[in-house]
Parts: structure tokens; sequence; C-alpha cells
């Protein structure tokens, strides 16, 4: 059953903080896994969920850094990963495996931004290298423990940065058209959002739901490859359109997506503020909702087989 692309108007909003959102809630026996999870939006959706009793793992690339940000923080364990080394990724899902847990929430937030043209050692950009195929490949290695959990969830972090750009079937690496940091990181939004579709679709038979999110506009180390002009360009651009969030107003639709009774038997939606967005035209000229391309199934369907076939991993029991 597809979940209509339409706002079901929650009660929350723009300016809705993680803990607002999980309100009294408890979530004791959660076991919950957060990439990019010790700074930002991330380590505001860490301390949202370890706050109602959840158990977060933490995947770092960055061990000690990891442990500075979250020290004092209670139920919370640190394992070592990078999202663009496949062998770090199969080594942190094999650990988890053989603990024997259920994962009930898996937030693949951790991102990269803007950044000038790199390739993984595949060959793959690295906006498309980061942000899609290492999360998709870390969500079909837990996959068996997101079946056991007997009702997951799966949100994806997009961004309305999905609006600069569909994905590039032809030349998804850059290859034959000019580098373009931004149409990079714009088709990477895409792709997250897209893989929700596509999840999501595999998943309801399983009770694993899917969701993609954008954050809303918030100023956090995503923007570390931006020069200092071009944040203050960025962040004077955004208060123009929209509020400026805080890191704990950002989390809070990832929160929401990850934990609310509200989407109980929904999924493959796109969300902001909350809420599920509104689909919008492709010349829609305002910035809230979501494109056409970001939620397409046939085009999620085609992505899903091109990541499975350019990473080796699917699906199993």
């Amino acid at each position: 059953m597809t979940t209509k692309q339409a706002p079901i108007h929650s009660g929350f909003g723009e300016q809705t903080t993680a803990r607002e959102v999980i309100g009294n809630r408890r979530l004791d026996g959660v076991i919950a896994v957060v990439t990019g999870s010790y700074s930002g939006v991330g380590l505001e959706t860490t301390r949202a969920l370890t706050g109602a009793g959840a158990t977060v793992i933490v995947p770092a690339r960055t061990l000690d850094k990891a442990r500075a940000a979250l020290n004092g923080i209670d139920r919370v364990e640190i394992e070592s990963l990078e999202l663009s080394d496949p062998a770090t990724i199969d080594a942190f899902a094999s650990r988890f495996l053989k603990s024997g847990r259920p994962l009930h929430i898996l937030v693949n937030n951790a991102g990269i931004m803007a950044a000038p043209l790199a390739r993984d050692a595949r060959g793959f950009e690295s906006h498309l290298a980061t942000n899609h195929l290492g999360h998709f490949q870390l969500t079909a290695r837990l996959w068996p423990a997101l079946r056991k959990a007997g009702g997951a969830r799966v949100v994806s972090l997009s961004s309305r940065g999905h609006v600069r750009s569909a994905f590039n079937f032809d030349d998804p690496n850059f290859e034959r058209r000019p580098y373009d940091k931004w149409i990079a990181y714009g088709q990477s939004k895409t792709a997250n959002a897209l893989f929700a579709v596509a999840l999501d679709a595999r998943g309801e038979a399983n009770r694993v739901r899917a969701f993609s999110v954008h954050p809303g506009a918030v100023v956090t180390d995503l923007m570390r490859f931006m020069p200092e002009e071009e944040i203050r360009s960025a962040v004077a651009t955004s208060n123009t359109i929209s509020i400026l969030k805080t890191p704990e107003q950002g989390a809070a639709t990832s929160i929401w997506c990850a934990t609310s009774t509200q989407l109980d038997g929904m999924g493959g939606v796109y969300c902001e503020d909350c809420d599920i967005a509104v689909a919008v035209p492709a010349d829609f000229p305002q910035p809230r909702g979501v494109r056409p391309w970001a939620t397409d199934p046939e085009q999620a369907e085609r992505l899903w087989t091109m990541s499975e076939g350019w990473t080796g991993a699917r699906l199993t029991a």
C-alpha cells in the first residue's frame, strides 16, 4: 500500500524540537543506529533517542571526536565505520548482527555537502559514494536485524537540495559532464529520497518502513567544505525563505519519522517540518515541498537496481 505524499497535519511545525516530538514517550529496549551522530543534527537525534531510553549505536569515522562529543550521554555505543569504505561497513554490520540484537531504528544521517571533486577507491563521486551508496550498503547489510525487530523504521536524510538535480542515470559520477558541487549534492539528496521509496516497497511486508527527511536549514559541520563568504550568503538566503533552525529543531523530523505513532502503517514518503511534505510540480517556485523526481517509483527502482550492482549489496533474510 502506497502512502499518499500529502501532509497529515501532525500538529507540529518548523520550530518543533526533537524532544518535543517524543514528549513523555519511553523508548526503553529500542535499539537504534544513527550515522553522523556525534555532531549537529545527528548528535541531537542521539540525545533525543537516548533521553527517552533507547540505546544508540554510533558508527564513527573519528573515534576520539565521537567519544568527546558523546561524553556523558548514557546508552551510547561507539563503533568504527567509514561510509566511503565498503570494508568498514561490512565489518560494522557483521559485528552488529553477531550480537543477535534487533534493530528498531536506523537513521542514515551522515553526509557531505558542496565538496570539491573527489572519488572513492571504486571511482564513485564522493557525494554519491558517501551520502547514498554507503548508506545503501549499510542498510542492506543490517536488513536481517531490521526484520528481526518486528517493526522497524529507516530514516534517510535527504534535503531541500534535491531541488537542484534529479538523479542523472547517464552520468552519475561526472565523467562526461563538468563537475558542479551543488548538482552533485542535489543528485545525492534525490538519491536519498528515492532510496526510501524503494526500500519501503520492499520492507512493508516485513514491517520495515522507510522515510526520507528534509531537516531544514541548519548551520552545522556539514558546511565544512564551504568558504566563509559562501556560508554567510547561504545563511542570509535561508533567512529570507524560511527560519534558520537550531540542531534541536533540525533533528525533529528525523525523530518524528523514527518514532511517531502518527506514521504507523505509513512509509515511502518525503517529510519536512514534522509532517509529510506536499508534492509540488518540478517548476514550483517556492522552496517547500518535494519535486516529482524524488518520489518517482520507477526512478527509485532503477536506482535501487544500479545500487545493488555498484555495491554488491542485496537484502537478505
